[in-house]
């Protein structure tokens, strides 16, 4: 079983990646478990057909510890398991201890189990926060492997190597690698010449560049990935594409990631900044 996280800046598309990608995934027969990290629990809601799923937290204040894998994971399309791990009351505690919570239990009512004959778990983790819960997928060693949703965007890129230099920390002792990076177009001059040379220059790779395309909001807007809303458009086999490299990838790194001067530099170079 491959334990996938996915990171990047808020706002970059991380969940609608994440589940587009799934999608492609299911389409291949591959068996996936999305367990949401995120307070606003969407990672799950294309999957489930806009279904708000009830998360975690919220099940165990309302029925206390007493709760069976059934309560907290309910299945998507494909057969895909769905998991929200939801977070306190806006403005009390940390949000970081709902994916800590929310991964425990999961533990222990035996989800990951290999009798369960999950292919992947991905973790949709909240943001470019690399402190406290939301680090646990990197600092406990829960996920294997990380993808950064990025573009050529100048604060996408400052988050992916920022979430870079929380993946070197951690990399000895939980054996995490990074997998690549996810370019979500936002139609930047020459964006994708950029990433792939920002990747290179981390030493790892750029494993899909994903266009943008009005297709996405449409099948939201819908309740569905693309995949399911249309199986033909162009953007679902970009998605299916990108599903194919992440399962055929086997260039797992420990990032470098670039001082400021030199990230800066190559958006200098790229035309981004003057």
């Amino acid at each position: 079983m491959r334990k996938v996280a996915i990171y990047g800046k808020g706002g970059i598309g991380k969940s609608t990646t994440t589940q587009n990608t799934v999608a492609g995934l299911v389409e291949m027969g591959r068996k996936v478990m999305v367990v949401g990290c995120d307070p606003k629990a969407d990672s799950t809601r294309l999957l489930l057909g806009g279904l708000a799923q009830k998360s975690v937290l919220d099940t165990l204040r309302d029925e206390g510890e007493d709760v069976e894998l059934e309560d907290i994971r309910k299945v998507g399309f494909g057969g895909t398991y769905c998991v929200e791990s939801g977070g306190p009351e806006p403005g009390v505690g940390c949000a970081g201890r709902g994916i800590i919570t929310s991964i425990n239990l999961l533990e222990s009512l035996g989800a990951y189990e290999e009798s369960e004959d999950l292919d992947y778990v991905f973790y949709d983790v909240l943001g470019d926060v690399v402190c406290g819960g939301f680090a646990m997928p990197i600092r406990e060693g829960k996920a294997q492997e990380i993808y950064i949703v990025c573009s050529g965007e100048m604060m996408a890129m400052y988050a992916a190597n920022n979430i870079c230099k929380g993946i070197k920390k951690y990399a000895e002792a939980g054996g995490v690698r990074l997998g690549g990076l996810i370019c979500n177009s936002r139609k930047v001059d020459n964006e994708k010449e950029m990433i792939e040379e920002f990747a290179k220059r981390l030493g790892t790779q750029m494993i899909y560049f994903v266009p943008r395309d009005n297709m996405v909001q449409k099948a939201e807007i819908n309740r569905q990935t693309v995949i399911q809303f249309d199986p033909k458009a162009e953007q679902a086999e970009h998605y299916r594409n990108l599903a194919k490299n992440i399962d055929e990838n086997d260039m797992f790194v420990i990032p470098e990631p670039l001082p400021i001067e030199e990230l800066e530099n190559l958006l200098v170079e790229f035309g981004l900044l003057d």
